[in-house]
């Protein structure tokens, strides 16, 4: 065995010979700096490296599997789902289940709620006039009604019934005729002459305002309550306290005429 040059050799019992190389401190460190060792080893600062290194990784080359701004967002929105259902979960009894019981639940009230009170109602824009400018007769404003009935027209033919029901009143003395009133209005005075209908009448104006102004649809259920309505009222006589009242403000009207 002998060592030459940084060659180590060896006759082995055979007679062959291995070469085995030792590689000096030196040499370790020329490698460790990436040199070949023939040449000195490069060193490049640490902030000019890592600029380097940026402005090489934002080239487009590097991003063009990158998702869209739209899926990021969208993961985003998954992620943030993600873990406000895991939170809930874990404060809810029976965690994932008994967040599911409780959605249920939840959703089940809000239904059996929008059943029975319906479609929220919006307040009528304004407080527009029962009549317009044409007078008609109750009879006029009935065969209207029924005709846009026919047709199934049902908006129409429940404003033209209202109508029909507070011309009759008029025509019967037990509302005073008065230009510019509001079936509200009109509901509430022939309540006090007809005290036993003064719900109906409450009820049947705001159907009038829902349909004409709060943008609601009518039905023939509907047309066919206000046409019993008015034909109930056409068969009630008025209480005596409400005649002498009609009669009262009907020779006020007539002595300031």
């Amino acid at each position: 065995m002998s060592l030459t040059g940084g060659v180590l050799t060896a006759a082995l019992p055979s007679g062959a010979t291995t070469v085995v190389r030792v590689w000096r401190a030196s040499d370790r460190a020329l490698l460790a700096a990436g040199g070949s060792g023939d040449e000195p080893p490069v060193t490049v600062p640490r902030d000019p490296a890592r600029e380097a290194a940026r402005r090489e990784l934002s080239k487009g080359m590097y991003h063009e599997n990158d998702p869209s701004l739209f899926q990021r967002a969208l993961n985003a929105l998954w992620d943030w789902l993600d873990r406000l259902f895991g939170t809930a979960a874990s404060a809810t009894p029976g965690g994932a289940v008994g967040l599911f019981v409780v959605i249920l639940f939840v959703v089940a009230v809000l239904a059996a709620l929008w059943w029975r009170l319906g479609t929220p109602r919006r307040p009528p824009a304004s407080a527009a006039l029962l009549f317009d400018e044409r007078t008609r007769s109750a009879a006029e404003h009935r065969a209207a009604g029924e005709a846009h009935a026919a047709q199934g027209h049902w908006n129409q033919a429940v404003q033209e019934r209202m109508r029909a029901v507070v011309r009759s009143l008029e025509e019967r003395a037990l509302l005073d005729v008065r230009p510019g009133r509001t079936a509200d209005e009109a509901a509430a005075e022939a309540g006090r002459a007809l005290p036993a209908h003064a719900d109906r009448l409450r009820a049947a104006a705001h159907e009038f305002d829902d349909v004409t102004y709060g943008g609601r649809s009518a039905d023939e259920h509907s047309y066919r309550r206000l046409a019993e309505l008015d034909r109930d009222l056409e068969n009630t006589r008025p209480s005596h306290a409400a005649s002498a009242v009609g009669t009262a403000h009907s020779t006020r009207q007539g002595a300031a005429e």
